[in-house]
């Protein structure tokens, strides 16, 4: 028959599942789980139960289920984010070692920024990103300049699907992103206050490849009363620029350019 959607398999099933916990749900419950992943709950608490014996999915003392450690290992051999997130730890030790502030790397995935590794300290500023989270590119430091330095394409679709607030600071206006957008590429960092959650700010810098082509971006993300945030500028370059020279030296930056 013609016309007639045909019902999802197992493994699609099994995938919307595992899927739910990305839009960054730590912890869901069964019915959260099963309202993400469009699946009935008899279905959802079978394939969940299967999932939580295999050690897929976790399932804490509350009721709730999180992202189990046999999934994690799994994605951890993911080749390209283990590759980048090996080389940049060096720079992103040395550049916590010398700020004690959050900081966050993170590549361009569809129209959002893939979070791939991030480093803190009692002395950092409590912040909503972790890693494999996606965030917008509009709200945040190294949302803004991937988004800057990628194809003008991207910044009218990121326009056009509307630019939510977040927090009173959040840049929502189409013309004055494109404005800010083209600060970033003229600068060369972005500096972004309070527009993703209240109580805190960032300085981020493109990573670039030996064509100049960007392919991720380091942020430090500080809190809100530090007086002069471009203070923080050049150590935040040098970070990203060591990064790039020790990424092209592996020969590794085309695999990373394109993270779906």
């Amino acid at each position: 028959m013609t016309g007639v959607r045909r019902p999802p398999s197992v493994a699609g099933k099994v995938m919307a599942i595992l899927e739910s916990f990305a839009p960054g749900g730590v912890r869901l419950t069964l019915t959260e789980i099963c309202a993400r992943a469009g699946l009935p709950l008899a279905t959802g608490h079978r394939l969940v139960r299967e999932l939580t014996d295999g050690g897929f999915l976790e399932r804490l003392p509350d009721g709730s289920y999180r992202i189990g450690t046999r999934l994690w290992r799994i994605g951890a051999q993911a080749s390209a984010a283990r590759s980048l997130r090996e080389l940049a730890l060096p720079h992103m030790e040395e550049l916590y070692a010398a700020t004690h502030e959050n900081v966050q790397l993170a590549v361009l995935s569809g129209d959002k920024a893939l979070y791939l590794e991030r480093l803190r300290g009692p002395r950092s500023v409590p912040i909503v990103t972790r890693v494999a989270a996606e965030l917008p590119l509009h709200a945040t430091g190294v949302g803004k300049v991937l988004l800057a330095f990628a194809e003008e394409e991207l910044a009218e679709k990121v326009i056009a699907q509307g630019l939510p607030p977040y927090t009173p600071h959040t840049v929502t206006d189409a013309d004055r992103l494109r404005a800010c957008l083209t600060g970033i590429r003229r600068s060369g960092y972005a500096v972004t206050r309070e527009e993703m959650s209240l109580g805190t700010c960032s300085v981020a810098a493109p990573v670039r490849d030996p064509g100049g082509a960007v392919f991720a971006a380091l942020s430090l993300v500080t809190r809100r009363n530090v007086v002069d945030l471009r203070r923080l500028v050049p150590a935040v370059l040098a970070a990203a620029n060591a990064l790039a020279r020790d990424v092209n030296a592996h020969g590794g930056s085309a695999e990373w350019k394109d993270w779906g």
